[in-house]
Formats: structure tokens, C-alpha cells, sequence
């Protein structure tokens, strides 16, 4: 992989859309209807229609309802009211439901029976919920949260696994307008804690344990201490995924949902809140980011029934928890009319390559799963399609890192030539993605497609000047809808505008180091804030991973980048071993000789020290920045907060590094 700085010249696509793919694609659709309703170019292809996306912000959101359909109770009195960031005004005057538009398949008797959401757990045994059952299960549990005293802006939390329970929960809670949060099961009470006693809920769906990795891990002592330490808790209800009896003063998630009303969607303003998402909080508490019901709605039916090419056909398959803003967007799959599936256990049970089995049994038409997935695999030669029939995938979408080179030759060459492979990059703060998947367009390897339509994102320079192949900070110079609306208990803002307009005042900074090519793609080379930069030379930890992660010694890398006092640069590089490798001089010669070959000499490391793991947020992305903190000599329960970590007895193999270095 050439630097960033130095691009060599573009190859040939790794997969090209043919004419009939592009004609019956439904942005090919969206595009000639726009440009008939309302003056979007008809010619020019993607690269056409999203310089009109941004460059007329206020039309291309407005046709976007037009188009999906949007159920708007109360008219609009304008798309854009205010575009100042933070502060930006949607559909003031709108009110809407989200969960009325989750179910509106229901209401259609041809579909009604159909299966909205497949289940599957580690036994890959099949549960089929079809849209009328969700319908009438959303409707019961919506009554019983009344009943109970639930009101509009009331938070409802879930400590939950990806079970059909968990979306029948958050859309119960959105129909009545109360605000949804949760987190996974294997989450421990003090990371629980520390998102929910920000948002003080009122009800608490939690389950007696899981199963993952062939266990069974009971969580009723958590599940006790939450009770004990969120006094604002009027209600907690007991799902015995385990068969454990309901603990005193608990409610039965099976009385709760046996009603059979119609269901009541509570219309709530454009901007009312949605949910509360969380920061993975590897610094201090986790920020707890709040999105509006009318944004979700817009961005997500945008992203999924015209990026990601999603309808009444198609099996969504994504793995994720409920700790991670996947499972929203994967949730968000019903909008529009398509089947969920829902995968409940550990990504590589019984074998690595038990997720491409659960896309088979479940018929996936999109894939989704992690750039490190796909990379175990590769490493564990899995051959998913000499095992699996995957004929109905149409596209694996990745996400979590940047897909190396690696990984897109691989999915190429082991899933099918013809694959649309669409890595992707967002955030949890916007709740979607800001590049990644287009059906019309070619995959370039090691590259994102393009910017989404209406997300005006450019790379920036340090003096705010818009760079064209070299890297720069991503920015997004006008509002998305998913945006946040504010932090929870951030009454003058204050936190939210330190977190992304501090550098470029009224422009998002998401804090990723971006390029986009001459040809219109993006290439993602890592966290900004984490960025090595060696004699003036920016380079992505991205860059390092992919190389080092290839070699079949090495397990996993951090690489962590230290301005010195002195003026000096030190450059270390930790290394997990495989089982059987040693970090010998030999390894060390291959590791950099590989750096220096396949980036440049500036990128190969000062030092090559085996660590016994690299430390991961609960979500699963490499701690790098509170590590670099650590061997700057600050204290453990200041670098890190501890509940937001996979393994803290890790980091205390940092600290110890730095404390021999000082």
C-alpha cells in the first residue's frame, strides 16, 4: 500500500455493477423521479446526484420524504429552518412516529404474515416473528408502558441481547415517545451504571443471562445491583432468556405482551428524541448522545433504501449488540419493508466461520459484519462459499475499521466475484454512515465508494482548506439530520461543541483522517486523534495494522505514536503473537522489513514489544489514545475510565511499560 501522500496510479475496479444492476437499483430510481419532481440532474449518474444532494440541502431532504413516504401528522413549515451547526432545525412544525413507520408492513394483508424479523442463536435454530405478531406485540407492550405511567420523553432502558424482545421493546417505547437506551448483557453493572444513571429511566427490560461461546453467563446479580442503584426505575421487566423464575417485584415480559389492541403512536415533534446512544467513554464517562425521531427517520431510510438498496425482497443480516449503534441501524431495516435478522451469541461459535452459516440459514441479501471479522477468517482460512451456499447475497458491507486491501481481495476471491463489497465509516454520533455503500458504483480495493447523498464531506487540512488526494480531517460542512440534537445533561451545549466544532467553529469534525481520491472515493486511514505523525509525515494507524495483521505470527497490533518532551518522536509497536510464534530477532527483521517495503522506512516503529493483548472499548475498537496517555506517564484512572474497557488487567501492562521508560 503506497502512502497516502504518494498515491499510486488507480487500478482497475475489484467489482463493477453491470448496466442491469445499475438500471433496477432503487437510487437509479430515486434519481430519474427526483430530477422529474424536483429539478435533480438526470444525468451524471451518483457523482451527479450528490453534488445536487448537498448543493441543494433543503430539496434533496424534502424529496427524500417525498419519496419514502414519510407519515407527517402535523405539516412542516419548512425542511431547514436553521442550518447552523450545532442547532440545526428540521421539519420544524412536523410530528411524526418512528415506530408507525417500522410497522407499516403490517398494514399490508399481502405481507402482514411475512417474517419480520428472523431469530437465530447459537444452536442456529430458527424463530420467525411475522409483521402483524411484532405489530401486536409493539401494540400490547405500548399500553402496558401507558399504563404504567410512561410519557413522552420518559427514557425506557434495555439491558438486553439481540433478541426479537429488544425491538419489540424500543419500538414500543417509540410509539409511546419515550426515549430508548441500552446495553448488552455482557456489559458489568459499573459500564451499565454509567450510561444508565445518566439518563435516569423510569422502566428497565432485562434478561436473567445469555449464551455465548457455548455458555450460559447468568446476569441476575447485575440485573439486582441496576435495580438497587437507578432509584428513578418505577418498573423492571423480568425476560428469562435462561428460564429463571421473575425476582420479586418484577413484571413478566410474557403478561406485558399478550394484549391485542391496535397500537397507538404517540406524534411527537420532528426533533423529539429517539434514543440516547453512548460514546465508548475511554476518557471519563461516556457521553450519551441524543438523536431525534424525524432525523433517524430521514438519514436511515436514505441509508438503507438507497445506499444500501433495501426493500420488501431483501434479509438483513448484521452482526452487532445492543451496545452498538449496528444494532439501531440494523433495527432501522424494517423502515423499509425488509426482513431483520437477528443473531444472538458469539460471532465465531461453534467456528470462525459460523456467521457466513447464519447468512445461509437465514438467506442474507446484506451481509454485515466487522473489518476484523473478516480479517479472522481470512487468518483462520475459512472458505465460506465452498461451505455455505451464499447465492443471495448481494453485498457484505463491513464496518468498525477500515477493510484493509486484504480483506477486499479476500471476500472477492472466497464469497464470489460478483460480490458488491461496501466497507463503510460513520459514527455512533450520527447514527449512520457519512461514506460507504452506492449499488451504481465500482469497489475500488482498500477504498470506500463514495460520500453519502446529502452529506457534504471533504477533507480538510490544518488551516480549513479542502484537500484532494492527501490526507486530511474529515469534516461535514452542512447538517445531517441524525446529527445529535444534544448531549444528555449538557445544558449549554458546551461538551457537544468541544466534541466536534472546537478546531473548525459551525463545521462537524469527526476526528478521522480522510482522502478523498480524484476519482470520488474515500480511503479512511484511522482516528485523527491517534494519528502518527513522524517528521511532519501524517500517516493512519489503519496503515500499520494492515500490514503487520497479515503476517501469520502476528494475532493483533496497537501502535501508539508519543511526542517527547525533549522534542523527540517514539514510535512503539505491540504485538499479540499468534499461539505458537516468538518475537524473535528474526520476526522482528520480517515485521520491519514488511512496514518499510510496503509503506516506507518513516513508518517502521522505534520499538517491537510483544504485549500479552491489545485493549478494545466494550464495542470492540482499539484503545489508542488512552494507552498513549498511559506511557505519558498519566495515571491509570485518569487515562482510561475502567468500565469502558474489554480487559483493564491490560492496561496495566502499559502502565508498567511507562513506569520502566520514566
Amino acid at each position: 500500500m503506497t502512502s497516502a501522500a504518494n498515491p499510486a496510479p488507480q487500478p482497475a475496479p475489484l467489482w463493477q455493477p453491470d448496466s442491469a444492476r445499475i438500471a433496477d437499483a432503487r437510487i437509479t430510481r430515486f434519481q430519474a423521479w427526483a430530477a422529474e419532481r424536483y429539478g435533480a440532474p438526470a444525468e451524471g449518474g451518483y457523482p451527479a446526484l450528490h453534488r445536487w444532494s448537498v448543493a441543494e440541502l433543503d430539496t434533496f431532504w424534502q424529496a427524500v420524504a417525498d419519496w419514502f413516504d414519510i407519515r407527517f401528522s402535523s405539516p412542516y413549515e419548512a425542511v431547514l429552518a436553521d442550518r447552523t451547526m450545532p442547532g440545526a432545525q428540521w421539519f420544524p412544525g412536523a410530528t411524526l412516529n418512528y415506530a408507525e413507520h417500522a410497522l407499516r408492513t403490517a398494514e399490508d394483508p399481502s405481507r402482514a404474515g411475512g417474517p419480520a424479523l428472523l431469530h437465530v442463536d447459537e444452536t442456529h435454530e430458527l424463530v420467525e416473528i411475522s409483521w402483524a405478531e411484532l405489530r401486536r406485540q409493539v401494540g400490547s407492550l405500548a399500553a402496558e408502558l401507558r399504563a404504567l405511567g410512561v410519557r413522552p420523553g420518559d427514557r425506557v432502558s434495555g439491558y438486553l441481547p439481540n433478541v426479537p424482545q429488544a425491538v419489540t421493546a424500543l419500538l414500543a417505547s417509540a410509539s409511546v415517545g419515550a426515549v430508548w437506551t441500552s446495553c448488552a448483557p455482557d456489559f458489568g453493572a459499573r459500564s451499565v451504571l454509567d450510561r444508565f444513571q445518566q439518563v435516569e429511566p423510569v422502566v428497565l427490560f432485562a434478561v436473567d443471562g445469555y449464551r455465548y461461546g457455548g455458555k450460559e453467563h447468568n446476569r441476575s446479580d447485575v440485573v439486582a445491583e441496576l435495580r438497587r442503584e437507578l432509584p428513578t426505575l418505577r418498573a423492571v421487566v423480568h425476560i428469562p432468556l435462561l428460564g429463571t423464575p421473575a425476582p420479586e417485584g418484577t413484571l413478566e415480559w410474557s403478561a406485558l405482551t399478550a394484549g391485542d389492541g391496535e397500537p397507538v403512536f404517540e406524534q411527537v415533534p420532528f426533533d423529539h428524541p429517539l434514543w440516547v446512544l453512548y460514546s465508548s467513554g475511554t476518557t471519563g464517562l461516556p457521553k450519551a448522545i441524543v438523536q431525534s425521531q424525524g432525523g433517524i427517520l430521514l438519514e436511515h431510510f436514505k441509508q438503507l433504501g438507497l445506499h444500501c438498496d433495501l426493500g420488501p425482497d431483501d434479509r438483513f443480516f448484521w452482526y452487532t449488540s445492543t451496545g452498538w449503534m449496528m444494532w439501531n441501524f440494523l433495527v432501522s431495516g424494517l423502515l423499509t419493508g425488509t426482513t431483520v435478522v437477528l443473531y444472538d451469541g458469539s460471532p465465531g461459535f461453534p467456528s470462525t466461520g459460523a456467521q457466513w452459516g447464519v447468512a445461509e440459514r437465514t438467506g442474507a441479501t446484506l451481509f454485515g459484519t466487522s473489518a476484523a471479522y473478516v480479517m479472522a477468517c481470512r487468518k483462520a482460512e475459512v472458505h465460506p462459499a465452498r461451505e455455505h451456499d451464499l447465492s443471495r447475497i448481494k453485498c457484505v458491507a463491513t464496518t468498525g475499521s477500515p477493510l484493509p486491501p486484504d480483506g477486499f481481495r479476500w471476500l472477492h476471491d472466497e464469497v464470489r466475484e460478483d460480490l458488491w463489497i461496501a466497507s463503510v465509516s460513520g459514527g455512533t454520533d450520527v447514527c449512520s454512515c457519512f461514506a460507504g455503500a452506492v449499488p451504481t458504483l465500482p469497489v475500488h480495493i482498500g477504498e470506500l465508494q463514495a460520500p453519502c447523498l446529502g452529506t457534504d464531506l471533504q477533507a480538510w487540512d490544518a488551516q480549513g482548506r479542502p484537500v484532494t488526494g492527501e490526507v486530511g480531517e474529515l469534516v461535514v460542512t452542512n447538517p445531517m439530520p441524525s446529527m445529535p440534537i444534544r448531549f444528555w445533561n449538557d445544558p449549554d451545549g458546551s461538551r457537544y461543541r468541544d466534541s466536534y466544532f472546537d478546531m473548525f467553529p459551525g463545521v462537524w469534525r469527526h476526528g478521522d483522517w480522510i482522502t478523498l481520491t480524484d476519482h470520488g472515493s474515500v480511503i479512511i486511514h484511522g482516528r485523527s486523534d491517534s494519528t502518527l505523525n513522524r517528521q511532519g509525515v501524517r500517516m493512519g494507524s489503519a496503515d500499520i495494522y494492515e500490514v503487520v495483521e497479515r503476517l501469520p505470527e502476528i494475532r493483533e497490533s496497537l501502535v501508539i505514536g508519543l511526542e517527547e518532551p525533549d522534542g523527540g518522536y517514539w514510535m512503539p509497536l505491540f504485538v499479540h503473537l499468534a499461539e505458537g510464534a516468538v518475537l524473535d530477532d528474526a520476526l522482528r527483521t520480517k515485521i520491519q522489513l514488511a512496514i518499510r517495503e510496503q509503506l516506507s522506512p518513516r513508518h517502521v516503529p522505534d520499538e517491537i514489544i510483544e504485549a500479552p493483548g491489545v485493549p478494545h472499548t466494550l464495542t470492540g475498537k482499539r484503545i489508542e489514545v488512552p494507552v498513549k496517555r498511559l506511557l505519558q506517564g498519566t495515571a491509570l484512572d485518569k487515562a482510561v475510565n475502567p468500565g469502558s474497557v474489554d480487559n483493564l488487567d491490560l492496561l496495566r501492562f502499559y502502565e508498567d511499560i511507562a513506569r520502566k521508560r520514566g
